[in-house]
């Protein structure tokens, strides 16, 4: 072995008696001469018990350590922030940025070869590998996998779909106290991410389209030995990554960064994921502009039948084929050559995605029916027997959102893809919360909810907030969706007629601040359109007259978050992050 591929084991800082002390703690760790001529893995480990999609990862970093002895390198686990969907207020958006600053550091300053990380939750994905693009040195991402459905009641369950879908009928009262215990009971019973296709499942599913992760490695689900197996494998292939020196902006391209979004838009795919891609092209000086979504979105049909955009959930994508399954249907629309962390390419890995040569040695199902009742296509669709001749995200644009504003056409409702409407404004959250279930509010079915000061800056953070209840007096008289517009993201895991990611935002002057109650808003889906119908004049006597909110945080991250925050339509990422030249020092 030479020094070549164990850079950080060498003895060339002993001049200072670095070199001496580096070894010196090592060997006080119990790692012994033998240990230090071996390349380093380094693990990101997001375990936390505050996680729960994270909360099986100690055993999943054993795995990986096993299939790096095996290969002859040296592993050794280090702790990354861990950002839980469910318990980080006001929302794991404020703090994704945060912890690729934090993956960045630790991988770039520590004496690691390699590394792998282990992420699963919607914004640790993302997070770790804007944070490995940055370092650029080599890397793969292992993730968690989905939980298992579960039942209640006779229905199957998928997170967090069914968590709204249910909490309406509850709001309706439709089910009772004790239902709704019951179900909160059923809903999660075991270990790993949401299994709809949700923002973990679609990052998750994308980082296999850019080559960052071995194939299958998206759709397994997180109790499946094979996982375990997989992160083996993972082990394994990290070596050979080192061993041959590929790093992540050898991997990952423009024409990898289109593979990923045409697998978004052919799942399904989270909304999320229109802000996380440009923000992971940012860090290799790339752009991806929405009129680019949008493009592949008109002649990406959707073939992937997995909630909430189908009716199925990511155990059956699985034994169905994964996700490897819908890139071969989609082979002909994908660029073929683009590198993998397999060390072949993405057409390589399609063409004999359980041969022996890949390094994954996990044997994954064929595309084949998944279960005794369910045909074939009916989880994995042709290219030319599609669930709709579209992808399932459509880009906007209009005096009311003059960067661009997205919506999930694949799950909304048809009859309200094209529609005019009253606005009902909500100021933000807050006043949100106060107002949405007075039985004095003036709404009606066909008025379109309007909700502002709720992106990165006016949030803070871009919540979830964009998909929000429908007021109780509506649905209370049957209603379950109307037109909800904001400068917010909703999760993945959402359905229902929504707009969102308006750009500008409100909180920084872009039109969105100027809706009045009573303005009509008119939509129109096929067309990319979202406008308000207000005349110019009034609208620049509305601007003079608009003044921002006071800011969220006058220090500490805060204040750096919203001093230096892009908006959406360019990734939310750090403007002191992105497009730098990869031999520049860190950011």
């Amino acid at each position: 072995m030479t020094d070549s591929f164990a850079r950080s084991t060498r003895s060339s800082a002993d001049a200072r008696g670095w070199g001496l002390t580096r070894r010196a703690w090592f060997k006080a760790s119990g790692f012994d001469q033998i240990d230090l001529a071996k390349p380093v893995i380094g693990i990101a480990q997001t375990w936390s018990e505050l996680n729960h999609c994270h909360i099986h990862f100690r055993e999943l970093a054993e795995a990986v350590k096993r299939g790096v002895w095996q290969a002859g390198g040296w592993p050794l686990e280090f702790p990354t922030i861990s950002l839980g969907e469910f318990n980080v207020n006001p929302t794991t958006m404020l703090y994704r940025n945060l912890m690729a600053l934090d993956t960045e550091e630790m991988i770039r300053a520590q004496p690691l070869d390699g590394v792998v990380l282990l992420a699963s939750c919607d914004k640790n994905i993302p997070a770790q590998l804007m944070g490995a693009f940055s370092a650029d040195r080599p890397a793969i991402l292992l993730t968690g996998g989905p939980m298992l459905t579960s039942q209640w009641n006779g229905q199957l369950l998928g997170a967090c779909t069914d968590c709204r879908r249910l909490t309406e009928e509850y709001r309706a009262g439709r089910i009772t106290r004790q239902q709704y215990a019951e179900i909160e009971d059923a809903l999660g019973r075991t270990t790993g991410h949401c299994m709809v296709m949700g923002t973990a499942s679609t990052m998750a599913s994308l980082a296999e389209a850019l080559g960052m992760a071995l194939p299958g490695t998206a759709a397994i689900p997180a109790p499946d030995s094979r996982r375990l197996r997989l992160a083996e494998a993972v082990g394994r292939q990290i070596v050979e990554l080192v061993r041959r020196q590929i790093t992540p902006s050898q991997i990952v391209t423009l024409q990898s960064f289109e593979n990923a979004i045409r697998l978004l838009m052919a799942i399904g795919g989270s909304t999320n994921a229109v802000v996380h891609l440009p923000a992971l092209a940012g860090r290799l000086g790339l752009s991806l502009p929405l009129s680019l979504f949008d493009s592949l979105s008109r002649s990406t049909p959707l073939i992937a039948n997995v909630r909430p955009s189908g009716e199925f959930h990511m155990q059956d994508l699985f034994e169905a084929g994964g996700i490897p399954a819908v890139m071969r249907e989609l082979k002909p629309l994908l660029h073929l050559d683009c590198l993998t962390v397999t060390g072949k390419t993405l057409g390589e890995n399609l063409e004999r995605p359980n041969h022996p040569s890949l390094s994954a040695g996990v044997f994954l199902p064929e595309h084949r029916k998944p279960l005794a009742f369910v045909s074939e296509n009916d989880v994995i669709r042709s290219l030319d027997q599609p669930l709709a001749k579209e992808g399932g995200i459509a880009v906007l644009t209009g005096n009311l959102c003059p960067r661009g504003a997205v919506i999930k056409q694949s799950a909304a409702s048809p009859h309200l893809l094209r529609h005019r409407g009253r606005a009902l404004v909500f100021q933000n959250q807050q006043d949100l919360e106060n107002r949405i279930d007075s039985p004095d509010l003036d709404v009606k079915p066909d008025d379109i909810l309007v909700l502002q000061n709720a992106g990165p800056v006016g949030g803070p953070g871009m919540p979830e907030w964009g998909w929000f209840g429908i007021p109780k007096k509506l649905l209370d008289a049957g209603v379950r969706d109307m037109i909800r517009i904001s400068d917010a993201r909703m999760s993945g895991t959402s359905s229902g007629t929504v707009v969102l990611h308006v750009c500008p935002e409100a909180a920084i002057g872009g039109p969105l601040a100027l809706v009045r109650n009573g303005d009509i808003i008119e939509l129109d889906v096929e067309k990319r359109s979202l406008n308000l119908l207000v005349a110019d004049d009034e609208l620049a006597r509305r601007r003079q007259a608009w003044q921002a909110p006071p800011p969220h945080f006058t220090r500490g991250y805060g204040k750096l978050y919203i001093d230096h925050v892009l908006q959406a339509d360019e990734g939310c990422d750090f403007d002191f992050c992105r497009s730098r030249p990869l031999s520049a020092p860190s950011c």
